[in-house]
């Protein structure tokens, strides 16, 4: 399993045919990011459009994969539907492991599919299987279809769409293993583009670890410090919406589209109040000791002389933002059924979330009525939500069409961008101020954990855009390694530099493990040369005039500040793209 090689299985839909890659490159791009970067660089198609059935679906994993905690993630790559412009993803479950166990570094799909069909792969098969009968099931009855059909239940990961990638929305996303998703910027619709309901991986190889004390020590010390330290105690006790509390208190909430950053009702969908009202049990990715995937449970009649069924919904900071806070819902019960209904459609929770708050407010305003909704939207309603996150996943009109395209599309239809709560793409739970806001806004993935701006912002006061943008250009390298590796960023005070290195050099990689600095720096730089050349401007970036009315605890948006880190990491960031290949 261990090689400098890269090991690539490339299926083409069209023809239902597969071969395997081996490629060099193992020094210099890791795995994970730099791998599907890589990997994009010579498959894909910077000048034609994102649902050209040349263009490659990237899955991806990394050295570490299989081998250390937490290395449990999955990078996925494409030219987005969002934007048309070169694009990652990162997803956990089993998917990663299922991959390592499948004995391939990446899967590379290209072509389309005649008619809507299911890929399965293993170490020794793969296969292009017409699905047809699968047609707009949602994304739960797909999974439960899917798992009869294949077995090799626990060495399997099962990525799936709902009716919204099918159609290819550029707001829809894919789903793994029930639980965790390819959430953002659109891989669901590159699915559904390709005739592509499902992908099996099945992990049917094994391998052994690698003999000595030195990596039995190694990943002991590197088990106790995730299991024994503060990781363990905020994303397995509590997890990810303990968030939700703390950034309420510090004014920092995105509350009801972003009219507000505090309100004393959020305490009913707390981290806290999920844990005491409604947590059944805690999930984890494969590979993972941790367990952060908080499953809580909604009863729900199903007949007069009550009779009750119960949903298992999964929880995490991000969906309670977008489908409670940014909606004005404060009870968790009623949050864990907007959430279900999401996932069913196969919709990217906080982009869907985020764009019916616009909704919401676009109402109030006039811009739209009840014509386009098809139900009353108010914040608050949680039932009529319910109602309208299934308009948007299956397109039932041209509103619900154009918005799954994303606010920055509706807006040109309706109106409404001055309240327009979109970074990059519909923003992410934090509100806590200008360098996030623009960390958001023009980071690679739009994503808050592209770089640590919202942690920037708060601990410190001072508005130096030269010094803040270093901060995010360091850091965002820094977790450019890890997601090469490729590891769940919840571990990064522990996966240091040093760590990784030793990590590496236990497995026999170490050419790779003395030359950290300088592959982050190659893959980082990179990926931004791919997203340049694939049409990303940081001057079109638009931050609407709603983020310039937010108040924080250290008071009102300077525009000033913010706009000159919006220059200062346009420079960066582009002249990073300009940088001559090593």
């Amino acid at each position: 399993m261990i090689s400098n090689q890269f090991k690539i299985l490339k299926i083409d839909l069209s023809s239902g045919k597969g071969t395997y890659e081996f490629i060099e490159g193992r020094d210099a791009f890791a795995g994970g990011s730099g791998l599907a970067a890589l990997l994009f660089n010579i498959h894909g198609h910077t000048d034609r459009p994102w649902d050209d059935p040349d263009q490659p679906l990237i899955f991806t994993i990394g050295p570490l994969t299989g081998y250390f905690p937490l290395m449990s993630k999955t990078v996925c790559s494409f030219k987005s539907p969002y934007h048309n412009q070169y694009a990652e993803s990162h997803g956990g479950g089993r998917s990663a492991l299922a991959l390592r166990f499948a004995d391939v570094d990446g899967l590379v799909i290209t072509g389309q599919a005649n008619r809507l069909s299911c890929l399965s792969i293993s170490s020794s098969h793969f296969q292009v299987k017409e699905a047809h009968y699968m047609k707009g099931m949602d994304v739960f009855r797909t999974g439960r279809m899917l798992r009869h059909m294949f077995g090799n239940s626990g060495h399997r990961s099962i990525l799936r769409i709902g009716p919204a990638g099918e159609r290819g929305a550029p707001t829809a996303c894919i789903n793994v293993d029930t639980y965790r998703h390819f959430g953002r910027l659109g891989g669901g619709g590159v699915m559904g583009s390709k005739n592509l309901k499902a992908i099996v991986i099945i992990g049917d190889k094994v391998f052994d670890l690698p003999t000595g004390d030195s990596y039995g020590k190694l990943y002991q010390n590197v088990y106790r410090k995730m299991t024994a330290t503060e990781i363990m105690h905020k994303y397995h006790d509590i997890g990810t919406p303990v968030n939700v509390a703390s950034l309420n208190e510090v004014m920092s909430l995105p509350i009801r589209n972003l009219k507000q950053t505090t309100d004393p009702e959020m305490a009913g969908i707390t981290g806290e109040r999920f844990a005491s009202d409604a947590l059944l049990r805690n999930h984890a990715c494969s590979g993972c000791p941790v367990g952060c995937i908080h499953v809580g449970y909604v009863r729900e009649r199903f007949a007069k002389e009550n009779r009750y069924f119960y949903l298992q919904v999964s929880y995490d900071h991000e969906p309670v933002f977008a489908v409670g806070s940014m909606l004005g819902i404060t009870n968790c019960f009623s949050v864990l059924g907007i959430i279900d209904a999401v996932e069913k459609v196969g919709l990217d929770v906080m982009s869907a979330g985020v764009c019916l708050a616009w909704a919401t407010e676009a109402t109030e305003k006039g811009l739209i009525s009840e014509k386009e909704t098809l139900v009353p939207l108010g914040f608050g309603d949680a039932s009529t939500y319910r109602q309208a996150v299934h308009h948007l996943g299956v397109g039932t009109n041209d509103f619900y069409r154009v918005l799954s395209q994303g606010i920055n599309e509706a807006v040109k239809h309706f109106g409404g961008s001055d309240f327009s709560c979109v970074l990059g793409q519909e923003m992410a739970g934090y509100a806590t101020g200008e360098v996030f806001f623009v960390s958001q806004a023009l980071g690679f993935r739009h994503s808050h954990l592209d770089s640590a701006g919202y942690s920037y912002d708060q601990k410190t006061t001072e508005k130096d855009a030269d010094r803040a943008v270093e901060f995010l250009v360091q850091d965002e390298k820094g977790r450019v390694l890890l997601t090469s590796m490729v590891s769940c960023l919840f571990a990064r005070n522990v996966y240091t530099d040093e760590v990784v290195s030793d990590c590496l050099k236990s497995l026999g990689y170490n050419g790779l493990a003395v030359k950290l600095e300088s592959v982050a720096l190659n893959i980082q730089q990179l990926r931004w040369r791919l997203r340049f050349a694939s049409g990303f401007n940081p001057d079109d970036v638009i931050i609407s005039k709603r983020f310039g009315e937010v108040t924080t605890v250290k008071g009102p948006i300077d525009m000033f500040y913010l706009d000159a880190l919006k220059k200062e990491y346009g420079k960066r960031i582009k002249a990073m793209a300009l940088a001559a290949p090593p």
